[in-house]
């Protein structure tokens, strides 16, 4: 059943617990092939980064997004997305907010980047809509294949140097 309302808000350590005990398979395969469980997960991202939102369906906690410092010399920072299934079901939505959460992580880094598992096929198909381009040659880590994956801020816009 869908949820009535997707809505952001800061990020807290509050929202971590609900939102690694909802987060979805992939997610939470993808976090364990890096060696850590969710919940470490979601706080190590958010002690990592610069800005971090929380998506809350309902008024309950079902995702978090961020970006992290990669390299301030190289204008990189690493964007970050773990949620729940409840939180896919709003794929609309997601669309149609994700290029303002974009743009508020791009006025930290030119370039946002990570990595993904090949059989994150709902991320990937996310991470296309809102303009990332997919490398095609995966790697392993742990018992998983991952791809990574980046954008650019686009200059036009947002005049950059």
């Amino acid at each position: 059943m869908k949820a009535d309302r997707l809505e952001f808000v800061a990020a807290s350590p509050g929202h971590v617990g609900r939102v690694a005990n909802r987060m979805r398979e992939w997610d939470r395969l993808e976090q364990l092939a890096g060696g850590r469980e969710p919940k470490a997960a979601l706080r190590l991202a958010l002690r990592g980064s610069i800005w971090a939102v929380t998506a809350l369906v309902d008024n309950v906690p079902h995702a978090m997004f961020g970006v992290m410092p990669i390299s301030e010399i190289e204008d990189r920072g690493a964007a970050w997305f773990l949620g729940s299934d409840l939180v896919y079901q709003h794929g609309r939505d997601l669309v149609r907010y994700g290029p303002a959460v974009l743009a508020r992580m791009h006025k930290s880094y030119g370039r946002l980047e990570n990595s993904v598992a090949v059989g994150n096929v709902q991320a990937i198909r996310l991470l296309r809509r809102w303009g990332f381009h997919i490398d095609a040659a995966p790697y392993k880590r742990g018992d998983l294949e991952f791809v990574h994956f980046w954008r650019e801020r686009e200059c036009a816009v947002q005049h950059c140097p």
